[in-house]
């Protein structure tokens, strides 16, 4: 019963984010090309994302003669499923998560990286030439920004020392022993002070550098502009989902959407805070109590989720804006973003992260 209810919850709040991102693509795109957007379906709109995925869902299945059809078919289940397990490691409210592991940022970047094989499947069994080449794309690419992705990780958990994603989060709260810029010598103790200054990125300050990279490359995880470049609407049709229509497009579409709330969210969870209020409880300001709440309590869960989805919210609303502010990238650029620049700056941070330990 409990794993059926997380289940449903969690399925539930990431369609729900999914939604609100979606409508707020729609309504800052229009914003950024001087239109109204959706206006007609509900109150400015609201109901347009859930019209859309109805509509999805609705619609009828096209199938060429010329697929590979079991390929054809499994691909989108492949990505779906992928991006939806790699939830159940993260810890979306304090004391709420799923599966608590001790190599929990392991599995979930093992199995979203799945969506790899989904996305090879679905150009190579669409039988088209522009498929296959958004897939081809799609699968370099991805496997080129995992590195980057894991050596940044990496040297987070370098510093908090847990793969457990749930101990990642509980470390940025109140108590633990944390220590500003880590001078433990100099005893600038923050264990209760709570808030911003127990996050990540200012307890360790060249991680403001790591967040940067890390989250560059989660743009091209997700296939996000200016890295769409497996889809590039001008010169691939709609690249690896060209053939696919009604419910199997669906899938692709929401598992798009997921992955850019599930890669936030992981932002959020590393460097952020996760669902800790920003407000430090510093003597009287009794503002970090009702925004943060006492640990145990029903009000206490209900902000850390407040918290953990508002920062996750902002972060892929970034991501939107990025989409329709710089262009597309062209596959060399891509590569040489990666190889030349993200690497190399990843690799100095995970060196900065372990001389700072060790000093």
């Amino acid at each position: 019963m409990q794993v059926l209810f997380y289940i449903v919850g969690y399925l539930s709040v990431a369609l729900v984010c999914v939604l609100i991102t979606f409508y707020g693509e729609r309504k800052l795109a229009a914003f950024i090309q001087d239109r109204l957007g959706p206006m007609v379906a509900g109150k400015y709109g609201w109901l347009q994302a859930i019209a859309d995925v109805l509509k999805l869902f609705q619609k009828e299945e096209v199938l060429h003669t010329g697929i590979i059809k079991p390929w054809f078919q499994m691909a989108p289940v492949i990505v779906f499923v992928a991006v939806f397990a790699g939830l159940a490691m993260l810890p979306i409210a304090p004391g709420i998560i799923p599966i608590e592991s001790s190599v929990g940022i392991y599995f979930l970047l093992a199995i979203v990286s799945l969506d790899v094989l989904g996305i090879v499947l679905a150009g190579w069994g669409s039988n088209s030439k522009f498929s296959v080449f958004g897939a081809m794309r799609g699968a370099s690419q991805l496997v080129s920004y995992e590195i980057p992705i894991g050596i940044c990780v990496l040297a987070m958990v370098l510093q908090v020392g847990s793969l457990n994603l749930a101990e990642v989060s509980s470390a940025q709260g109140t108590g633990g022993n944390q220590y500003l810029f880590g001078l433990q010598h100099l005893g600038i103790s923050t264990a209760n002070i709570g808030g911003i200054v127990n996050w990540n990125i200012i307890q360790y300050p060249f991680s403001i550098v790591l967040f940067v990279v890390f989250y560059i490359a989660t743009l091209a995880e997700c296939n996000r502009a200016p890295f769409d470049l497996p889809e590039g609407e001008s010169e691939l049709v709609s690249g690896f989902h060209t053939e696919y229509s009604g419910f199997r497009f669906a899938l692709f579409f929401l598992a798009e959407y997921t992955m850019m709330f599930l890669l936030s969210a992981v932002a959020v969870v590393l460097f952020l805070g996760a669902g800790h209020t920003p407000f430090p409880n510093i003597g009287s300001f009794e503002l970090a109590y009702y925004t943060g709440g006492t640990p145990g309590t029903i009000w206490h869960t209900l902000l850390g989720l407040f918290w953990m989805l508002s920062k996750t919210l902002i972060l892929t609303n970034l991501q939107v804006v990025i989409r329709w502010t710089y262009p597309r990238l062209r596959a060399d650029q891509l590569v040489t973003l990666c190889w030349k620049y993200l690497i190399p700056i990843a690799l100095a941070g995970l060196l900065v992260s372990a001389l700072w330990k060790v000093l």
